[in-house]
Parts: C-alpha cells; sequence; structure tokens
C-alpha cells in the first residue's frame, strides 16, 4: 500500500518543511522510530539523496519496507554489509557482494531508462556495512550482460568476466 500522499500533507508542517528544506549537507535528526521513515522520505523527496545508517541488519531492512510505502520502491536500497568480519579470513556470500556492487554501480552510472538500475533516492545501510573497506571506482565496474537470444563472442564474454576479477577454470 501506497502512503506517500501522507508526504504532502506532512509538508504543511513547519518543521517537516525545514527538514526538507535542510541546507546543510548532513542533517542528524532524533525521534521516536516511527518518524523515521517520514522524516527520510520529506528528505529524499525534496530530490536530496539520502544514505540513513541504522544499528542493525534487521532495523535496516525494516527501514527498506518503511520507506517503500512511502517512495518508489525501486529508489530505496539496500546496502547490506558482510556476513564476515574482516579478521576471519573468509569471503562474504556472493549474493551480499553483488548486492553490494549493484547499489555502488546505480550511484555512480545510474540508468534513467531503467526502474532497477535507475536513480537512487535513499541508500538504508547498518552501521557494519558504512564502517566495512571498499576499494575505489567499484561503482564503475562495467557488468557483464547476457541475455537470452543474445549472440555474443565467448572469447570477449571470457576478458570481460577476467576484466572484474573472475578466474577461469576448467570445472566448477
Amino acid at each position: 500500500m501506497s502512503l506517500s500522499p501522507l508526504l504532502s500533507v506532512l509538508r504543511t508542517d513547519p518543521a517537516f518543511a525545514r527538514l526538507a528544506e535542510g541546507g546543510t549537507s548532513t542533517l542528524d535528526v532524533s525521534g521516536p522510530p516511527g518518524l523515521r521513515p517520514f522524516a527520510i522520505a520529506a528528505v529524499a523527496a525534496a530530490r536530496r539523496p539520502v544514505l540513513a545508517i541504522t544499528a542493525t541488519e534487521r532495523e535496516s531492512q525494516d527501514l527498506v519496507t518503511s520507506l517503500g510505502s512511502l517512495l518508489p520502491p525501486e529508489q530505496v536500497v539496500d546496502f547490506p554489509a558482510w556476513e564476515t568480519l574482516p579478521h576471519e579470513r573468509l569471503s562474504p556470500r556472493a549474493d551480499t557482494v553483488g548486492r553490494r556492487l549493484a547499489v555502488l554501480r546505480r550511484l555512480s552510472h545510474p540508468d534513467p531508462t531503467d526502474p532497477t538500475t535507475g536513480p537512487i533516492s535513499v541508500v538504508v545501510a547498518p552501521v557494519r556495512s558504512v564502517l566495512q573497506p571498499q576499494v575505489v571506482g567499484l561503482g564503475d565496474l562495467e557488468p557483464v550482460v547476457l541475455r537470452v537470444g543474445d549472440t555474443v563472442d565467448f572469447d570477449d564474454v571470457v576478458r570481460a568476466l577476467a576484466g572484474i576479477a573472475y578466474s577461469r577454470v576448467d570445472m566448477v
């Protein structure tokens, strides 16, 4: 259910109007947990990108769900934390790495013609995901896209995958 009409009602409140106008690059807003989605949506609706940092992964997922009823759901994304700690010498899950790369790609190179790769209004991230090290330029990696019915040169695909750190092996 879309609750986006509530945002126009909230803009009549002077406090929300000041919040949406902002005037600074960072905002620190305190309020009850139920207010958070509305405050974030008010700032994002004013065409200001928002990085909302939560304490836990669960809070992050809940906030993404709440914001999805106030803003277009495809403009609200979750930036997940790795399931591993840096000292564990384990790799994070492939889907987590992929989701993080997709968010970074959308931030660096949004495609306005496709809602799934278009501009982002709100990135919701648990604090662990923000603290984890990142390599500069990850958002500039060109994804390899293969679609049913396309004809592509096999060697070109192998070179493109090798260019983004895949290794060619005989058996998987």
